[in-house]
């Protein structure tokens, strides 16, 4: 149950990256801080970002900050993965070689 509250972390962590995104793009769209499409999606991140942050906590009560702290390396992953759905960006060949030795690295660190 641990590792999966991890994961949930992860996913708000990268969820919490594209929304930053969504918010910078609405700043560079509308030139304001003060929109309101700025600011709802700005604060959600920081929201997500919040929750995220205390479901960490809980977490490192749980498991070993060692054994658990290497699946944050998923975000690296996920994020790339977002980003191509989210606002259409596109991935190099080597970026999937990358994804791949990132998750052998934590299946690597997991197991040890």
């Amino acid at each position: 149950m641990t590792y999966f509250l991890a994961l949930i972390c992860v996913l708000g962590i990268a969820v919490g990256q594209i929304l930053f995104k969504l918010s910078s793009s609405s700043l560079q769209k509308t030139g304001s801080w003060f929109e309101i499409q700025t600011l709802t999606v700005l604060f959600s991140a920081f929201a997500l970002y919040g929750l995220t942050t205390i479901l960490w906590v809980y977490v490192l009560q749980k498991a070993d900050l060692g054994k658990i702290y290497p699946l944050m390396a998923f975000a690296f992953a996920i994020v790339p993965i977002g980003s191509h759905f989210v606002f259409g960006e596109r991935f190099q060949p080597q970026y999937f070689v990358g994804v791949a030795l990132i998750i052998l690295g934590i299946i690597v660190t997991v197991r040890a």
